[in-house]
């Protein structure tokens, strides 16, 4: 198992109140199912009165092709709210010793 982590890109021009509000569930919901490969997930946004305009995910899976997969079976990813992603084979600091996400 290798630990990735995912940064997505939103379209800006993308009606994102109208995916995000329809959708969220359906988001979250893929993410909840995927626990034990998906670590954690949360939105990226400028500053705390911007709007969000993409995400990052910490993935554990077995290879690369696992995490494109998560990525683009994401609700988000589908409906066309993101606009891409990038992904990054993660390794931590050893100043952090054990880190259990």
């Amino acid at each position: 198992m290798t630990r990735w982590v995912a940064i997505f890109e939103d379209h800006p021009e993308a009606e994102k109140g109208w995916i995000r509000q329809r959708h969220s569930q359906d988001h979250f919901a893929y993410l909840a199912q995927n626990l034990g490969r998906i670590l954690l997930a949360g939105g990226l946004r400028n500053s705390p009165d911007e709007w969000y305009g993409g995400g990052l995910w910490v993935l554990e899976v077995e290879d690369r092709n696992e995490a494109v997969s998560l990525c683009e079976q994401d609700p988000y990813f589908r409906l066309g709210l993101r606009r891409g992603y990038q992904l990054y084979l993660w390794g931590k600091a050893p100043c952090y010793g054990d880190v259990q996400l």
